[in-house]
């Protein structure tokens, strides 16, 4: 079985605050999807694979208190967290150890008002 979760939206009220942020946060580029009006993708352009497993969307209602949406951090969980800040986001939770089927969890409040996750396995 694959993912269970093969796509995540999330939402903003400011969709080029929220493209800016992303795209220092993660290193990752974040453009407007073709043809797809108020959403943006995002992509790594050093790789030749078209995946794409969350977008921005002008719209909705960003919260704190809903579903939490986690990245990967490529093994950086610490510089994510410092671009975060960087950003002009907030760490709400330093990281922690959540043990080796989990390993290393943080959360942020990003440019929106949403509350996201970021978890890198245990090394």
């Amino acid at each position: 079985m694959g993912d269970i979760i093969v796509w995540a939206d999330i939402p903003c009220t400011n969709l080029e605050r929220a493209m800016k942020f992303y795209a220092h946060v993660t290193g990752l580029a974040v453009d407007l999807m073709p043809g797809g009006g108020d959403v943006a993708v995002f992509s790594d352009p050093s790789s030749d694979q078209a995946a794409v497993s969350a977008d921005l969307y002008l719209g909705g209602t960003p919260t704190d208190t809903g579903s939490t949406v986690y990245f990967g951090t490529n093994g950086d969980i610490d510089g994510m967290l410092t671009r975060v800040k960087e950003a002009g986001g907030a760490v709400m939770q330093e990281k922690q150890d959540m043990g080796a089927m989990v390993g290393w969890i943080a959360f942020f409040m990003d440019s929106e008002g949403n509350r996201i996750g970021l978890q890198q396995p245990s090394s």
